[in-house]
């Protein structure tokens, strides 16, 4: 069972970052031991399986859940904190995650620290909107939703926009365009942009007003139902019109099940207005569920989800390690797994890979191997809150 905090956790958020997180996990494994990541990009309609497909898409949860719920719990914090107080402690942690995005993550996914190859991914755009948000904060709540609904809305109608000046467009390839380019004798791959996941933090950051001592559980979980169930109806309405809302419109194809993936085909890189509605919408109604669950998979899920920044960095270290030893065992030399850009852009691991049940194999040992540690490592956090060090990891 989980041992109380002196602190009051909200047991339903917790258990849907920890869910996510392993989501996560399966698509990092995927990652490094899937033979066909190496082949094709697991959304490519012309070269992928539904099995595939469909592993990739329930991934495409964790990102947006992350930066959504990285808002809310600013928000708890902010309970306990005047604003300028909250502004400081988002800016020091979006300062530290960017810093780790660079160092202690950047070695774990390629075992090397050249600087001359930078890849901007997850961590850092987190760190990226925590900073944004610090000034989010002293906006009129009004006029922040409203900049970020106009954000969230209206950025596709920059997908067409390509500058051609060098420092334009190397500017844009953080704000709005995945880009891997030279700039300076360095090379830049941007992942996770600016726009629009900074106005996807503030959203989370007023979620957490429904979770005020005042506000009734009933009155709540109503409203996330309602939300959520207006932003998935919003979802089809719009990807069916495919008139707006994702650079990629979907098509008919030769078969149902095809036709159907084409059509929950979203753009990630940016996430696209249609990507974070499918998945936003979605969370929100597991949000108004997750409220009278209980039992042991809730429980283990909360653990994870109380230590997240732990498991992310634990859980690519393991994966890399464990793919080091895979690649050897199958002819391959260790000196193959320490990456330039990205795991499926090496040539030295041509041929290497699994098929995708042997990936859900390795996921499902990962998991239940980082398990005790997280819950380890959770009970030392609640033993040692006086240690201010541990708020940073």
């Amino acid at each position: 069972m989980i041992k109380p905090t002196t602190r009051k956790r909200i047991a339903s958020i917790d258990m849907l970052r920890g869910l996510v997180m392993i989501l996560m996990a399966l698509d990092h494994v995927r990652d490094y031991f899937s033979a066909d990541a190496f082949l094709f990009e697991p959304n490519d309609l012309t070269q992928t399986s539904g099995a595939i497909f469909w592993t990739r898409f329930i991934t495409h949860y964790c990102a947006p859940v992350f930066v959504f719920l990285a808002g809310t719990s600013a928000f708890f914090v902010g309970q306990r904190r005047d604003k300028n107080s909250l502004a400081k402690w988002l800016i020091k942690r979006g300062l530290w995650l960017i810093i780790v995005e660079f160092t202690i993550i950047k070695f774990a996914w390629f075992f090397k620290m050249d600087f001359s190859i930078l890849q901007f991914l997850v961590i850092w755009i987190l760190g990226i909107c925590m900073i944004f948000l610090a000034g989010f904060i002293y906006l009129p709540r009004k006029l922040t939703l409203a900049i970020c609904f106009i954000g969230i809305f209206g950025h596709n109608l920059l997908d067409g926009f390509n500058p051609t000046g060098e420092i334009t467009s190397f500017i844009w390839s953080f704000l709005h365009q995945f880009s891997i380019m030279e700039y300076g004798n360095i090379t830049y791959m941007t992942v996770y942009l600016i726009i629009p996941w900074i106005f996807v933090i503030p959203l989370g950051y007023y979620l957490g007003e429904l979770y005020l001592p005042k506000i009734e559980p009933l009155f709540r979980r109503k409203k996330l139902r309602q939300w959520g169930l207006g932003m998935v109806l919003l979802f089809l309405i719009l990807r069916f019109l495919n008139i707006y809302g994702d650079p990629v419109p979907w098509s008919t194809q030769n078969s149902l099940g095809f036709t159907v993936m084409s059509f929950f085909n979203v753009s990630k890189y940016p996430p696209s207005l249609l990507y974070l509605l499918i998945t936003l919408g979605p969370s929100l109604i597991f949000l108004s569920l997750a409220e009278k669950w209980k039992g042991s998979f809730f429980d283990k899920m909360v653990v994870i989800g109380r230590v997240p920044m732990f498991f992310y960095v634990i859980h690519i270290y393991l994966i890399h390690i464990l793919a080091l030893f895979a690649a050897m065992a199958t002819g391959f030399k260790a000196s193959d797994m320490v990456i330039d850009l990205w795991i499926n852009m090496s040539p030295e691991l041509t041929g290497y890979g699994f098929s995708l049940g042997a990936v859900y194999l390795i996921w499902l040992v990962i998991i239940l191997g980082l398990y005790p540690l997280c819950n380890s490592y959770n009970n030392y956090k609640n033993k040692h809150r006086d240690k201010w060090w541990l708020s940073y990891f």
